[in-house]
């Protein structure tokens, strides 16, 4: 069973930058491709960017691009968000998400962390 946590969530001023980690354990990461979610109160969730499992393929969602960059490390078993130039509006609870057939900013993944809050206010 493939288990996976967020973190590097935080607080941060407009134009501050984080980078999130996706760490997994239980089955080696190299077979899943991941995305990454979010979720602000009272919103659907939305998808942000997602990479397959080799890592040669990206996508992002338009509210991200350029800004945003996805990345992994299959030795490390861990893939990561860096967040820059942050906007109010990236305000969410993000989550990572993993699937061994599936890829797509749709939400269509078997294995799901718990979330890591990003907060972006001046």
């Amino acid at each position: 069973q493939l288990q996976l946590v967020e973190s590097g969530g935080g607080s941060v001023q407009p134009g501050g930058s984080l980078r999130l980690s996706c760490a997994a354990s239980g089955l080696p990461l190299g077979y899943y491709a991941i995305g990454w979610f979010r979720q602000a109160p009272g919103k659907e969730r939305e998808g942000v960017s997602c990479i397959t499992n080799s890592g040669g393929t990206t996508d992002y969602a338009d509210s991200v691009k350029g800004r945003f960059t996805i990345s992994r490390d299959n030795a490390k078993n861990t893939v990561y968000l860096q967040m820059n130039n942050l906007k109010p509006e990236d305000t969410a609870v993000y989550y990572c998400a993993a699937d061994s057939w599936h890829y797509g900013l749709d939400g269509e993944y078997d294995y799901w962390g718990q979330g890591t809050q990003v907060t972006v206010s001046s």
